[in-house]
């Protein structure tokens, strides 16, 4: 008796070691894939180019956001893309929506405005996309080059897959987040929400 008694508490025991080991390497394998799929890059002609929000204030875009510009509008020199979709809506504080503000950016840098697609509601990733179908439908787009930062690029697709565009990953040549002090913390900011939404399409669905 003692020694079966035994025997179920090192199975217990080594159940609660495993538990977080395994939840280690969960975590770690997703920190891998968000940095291998960073360099994903696919030079393919789509119809429009949807370049994912970021912080900006009155005063103009933020650097982040100016990168992913900048590659939009690579895209659009190159002939890659006939058209560009900027998206982000009123940020608190602000007198002009982000997505105002990227656009009055991408025509100082030569971008015809008629090129140029406000989508101004959004404040979220997931937002910015599916806003961005609706105005596809609405102009008979039927592919897209996703734009943003690189290591934003795993999420954004699967957000992307979700909200029924076809498209293909365009992250940004050069990117704000370059030293570890700022690299750090968006990764592990994007492992948070990467793991979040891939846990709320299997169990947040079902409860719906």
């Amino acid at each position: 008796m003692q020694r079966l008694d035994l025997c179920k508490k090192n199975k217990k025991r080594i159940i609660l070691w495993m538990i977080p080991v395994l939840l280690v390497i969960y975590i770690a394998g997703n920190v891998i894939s968000i940095c291998r799929y960073s360099s994903v890059y696919e030079e393919t002609v789509c119809d429009v180019a949807i370049v994912l929000g970021a912080a900006a204030s009155d005063s103009g875009v933020s650097e982040v956001y100016k990168q992913r510009l900048n590659q939009a509008r690579e895209l659009y020199e190159k002939n890659y893309v006939t058209a560009i979709i900027v998206t982000g809506g009123l940020g608190e504080g602000n007198h002009f929506t982000d997505s105002y503000l990227a656009k009055t950016y991408l025509e100082s840098v030569g971008v015809p405005g008629e090129a140029i697609i406000e989508e101004n509601k959004s404040t979220i990733t997931q937002e910015n996309l599916e806003n961005a179908k609706a105005i596809m439908d609405e102009k008979g787009y039927k592919t897209a080059a996703i734009v943003s930062d690189p290591l934003h690029m795993k999420r954004a697709m699967l957000l992307t897959k979700d909200a029924g565009i076809k498209a293909v990953s365009s992250p940004t040549n050069t990117s704000a987040y370059q030293s570890g002090k700022t690299k750090i913390p968006f990764v592990a900011r994007e492992t948070f929400f990467y793991i979040g939404y891939k846990w709320w399409r299997v169990f947040g669905r079902i409860v719906k």
